[in-house]
């Protein structure tokens, strides 16, 4: 077996694990941060917008000699306008030039085809109305907002409702810094980016329901034991599960970030670079919000429950108990029946008990 399955099993079984509930403050605090730098480099900078929401035209050209930046420079001379130039697999030139109507863009498609010495009919030049981005917009704002209450009803149902705000919350925070990272470096955002946003929220939900799958079976009558908080029962789920997590995660990243680096790279800009963009970074940001955002979440709205106070302070109450007696708090004859079986709340931080059945010095 690997190194990493067997740090995988071995978090599984409870024998090793980190404490991610404990130090969910940290994480709060990272979170919240990198949150404000999204939104102030929104407020600021705003998005690129992309010709598919602004209009404006798109020319496309074959192979040929002439650099970007020279490329550039003739557009804009051409139209009067900002032009954005990117370089085709093939040797060709994307040529974007915003707020153009069909007459100017016939002007700027002979002046390009002059100083590019490609003939007029070689080029091909699409027109992009406002209105139609216009439209993607708001069909995607429904969409997501759709998806958004089908979400929260799902999970309110088939979990609880603490989960399914801290769902929520998570699916916020990927958003906020997906969408932050655009408005920061520039990146321009086309229907493609909408279509990646759209597909990270299941990514970014998909861990997380796995973590809150565990964390249900394993606080099963958590009540009837005084063995476990109810935040170490989360941080044990969410320890059982951490190397699923990462291996999914890391499986997703490798062919979106082959689309990303090098179909951007070598075969050029386009659609599928638009989505890879928005897929890399949401499923990077989704990966650490199941981690250290969404269950201690869960954890924290859970513990201001009272049966969960009472709990604490019983399992609090008992580890003194058994530190003053110089015992081990496993060494105890009460049932520890949470969930079915260990197996259920797997990954306790540090290495697990040996002490079980019977108390130290106890005859029956």
């Amino acid at each position: 077996m690997s190194r990493l399955g067997t740090l995988g099993a071995r978090l599984y079984r409870g024998e090793v694990g980190y404490d991610f509930v404990a130090k969910r403050k940290i994480w709060y605090g990272i979170s919240i941060l990198i949150t404000i730098t999204a939104i102030v480099g929104l407020a600021v900078r705003g998005l690129n917008m992309g010709i598919e929401f602004k209009g404006g035209a798109v020319f496309t050209t074959p192979s040929t000699s002439v650099s970007v930046s020279q490329a550039q420079s003739f557009a804009q001379e051409a139209s009067g306008h900002e032009a954005i130039v990117q370089k085709l697999g093939n040797g060709g030139l994307r040529i974007q030039v915003s707020e153009l109507d069909q007459a100017q863009a016939n002007n700027v498609n002979e002046t390009l085809s002059d100083n590019l010495k490609i003939p007029a009919e070689k080029i091909n030049a699409e027109i992009v109305g406002p209105s139609w981005g216009e439209q993607i917009a708001n069909k995607a704002w429904t969409g997501l907002g759709i998806f958004m209450i089908l979400v929260v009803l799902y999970l309110a149902v088939a979990f609880e409702w603490r989960m399914a705000i801290a769902a929520l919350i998570a699916l916020i925070h990927d958003l906020t810094i997906t969408v932050g990272v655009y408005a920061l470096v520039g990146f321009e955002v086309t229907p493609g980016t909408v279509i990646g946003l759209l597909t990270i929220l299941g990514y970014s939900l998909y861990d997380t329901v796995v973590v809150f799958d565990g964390l249900k079976e394993g606080s099963k009558d958590i009540t009837k034991q005084t063995r476990y908080t109810y935040s170490e029962i989360a941080n044990r789920s969410l320890n059982g599960t951490l190397v699923r997590s990462i291996n999914t995660t890391i499986v997703a990243l490798l062919p979106v970030a082959g689309l990303l680096f090098i179909g951007g790279g070598v075969l050029g800009a386009g659609m599928l670079n638009d989505i890879s963009l928005s897929l890399f970074v949401g499923l990077a940001a989704g990966a650490y919000s199941s981690i250290f955002i969404a269950t201690p979440l869960v954890a924290d709205l859970k513990e201001r429950e009272p049966q969960m106070k009472a709990l604490k302070k019983r399992v609090l109450a008992k580890r003194a108990a058994a530190a003053a007696k110089g015992e081990s708090p496993d060494d105890s004859d009460e049932p520890q029946d949470v969930g079915p079986g260990d197996a259920a709340t797997a990954g306790v931080v540090g290495p697990r008990g040996r002490g079980h059945g019977r108390a130290s010095g106890r005859r029956r």
